[in-house]
């Protein structure tokens, strides 16, 4: 997309969104609307994007707003489908959001068993799908990236390229507040199964967060390495260092009956940062994907 179509494409955008919830939308919103779909499918706009000054990760407002138009310019209508033996699934959902039609030329391997990708997404070719999983709208997945069974990206995620998203770990969605801090995971990180990023974290490049992991923007998460402490500090989002090796750790509570009981809080702990053994334990095998 040209950057004269986008500003085009983004002033309709802001303009669909200041039309009051109880005004009737233009005629056209549905057709901009689905050229932004159109454009997010392609990766050719993206909901959040590294400020080229800063090299922070921030959200794309107006890219978000014209997702919330979406919804508001779609029908409820029936996406049931027929399963085996004559049984029926049924689902009903906004007609603007339906599972993204793919096909073998996009060159995703989607593994039979439950999973879908909705309107909306992009994803790289050579990404590996295993059932269940679910990517939301708004979400960018790069090559080589594998997304293992029972695990999400939300809505808007950013997910580089050949990382591996383990069995049940969750992406956050954030898609509202508009200017919500994305959850961003750079390229060749490991995430581990039954592991949790949500909204307000950035995890580098070449991280590997342990398996139980929990990580939000109120989350601390202690530097064993480096004697520091992360944090989420204002406007600015909770960054997993690159390299970090995290895992799930506790520290104690804080007061005296806290202590007095033995009560401890669960908390994230780097405790390494990669070598060549954390390498060879974490190496992706190109041949699956």
């Amino acid at each position: 997309m040209s950057p004269a179509a986008l500003r085009d494409l983004e002033k309709r955008i802001e303009a669909l969104a200041a039309v009051p919830a109880a005004a009737k939308l233009p005629r056209d919103a549905r057709r901009t609307v689905d050229e932004l779909l159109d454009a997010l499918e392609a990766g050719t706009v993206r909901s959040a994007a590294m400020h080229a000054t800063t090299k922070e990760w921030q959200a794309v407002p107006w890219v978000k707003r014209g997702i919330l138009v979406g919804f508001r310019v779609g029908k409820i209508v029936d996406m049931s489908m027929g399963a085996g033996g004559g049984a029926r699934l049924s689902f009903f959902d906004k007609d603007t959001y339906p599972p993204r039609p793919i096909t073998s030329s996009d060159g995703i391997r989607i593994v039979p068993g439950g999973s879908s990708i909705r309107r909306g997404a992009y994803v790289a070719s050579s990404v590996v799908c295993m059932p269940p999983m679910y990517i939301n709208v708004g979400a960018y997945v790069g090559k080589g990236t594998m997304i293992d069974s029972h695990a999400l990206v939300g809505s808007c995620a950013q997910v580089g390229e050949r990382v591996h998203l383990s069995a049940a770990a969750q992406l956050g969605g954030v898609l509202e507040p508009v200017n919500a801090s994305p959850v961003v995971i750079e390229d060749d990180v490991v995430i581990g199964g039954n592991c949790g990023v949500y909204e307000g974290t950035v995890v580098r490049k070449r991280a590997v967060i342990g398996a139980g992991v929990i990580l939000t923007r109120g989350t601390p998460v202690y530097d064993l390495e480096r004697e520091t402490v992360h944090r989420a500090e204002g406007n600015h989002p909770l960054v997993i260092p690159e390299n970090a090796v995290v895992v799930p750790g506790a520290r104690a509570a804080k007061g005296e009956w806290g202590k007095t009981h033995g009560i401890s809080l669960q908390t994230p702990v780097i405790v390494k940062y990669r070598d060549e053994k954390t390498d060879a334990a974490t190496a992706l095998e190109s041949w699956l994907r």
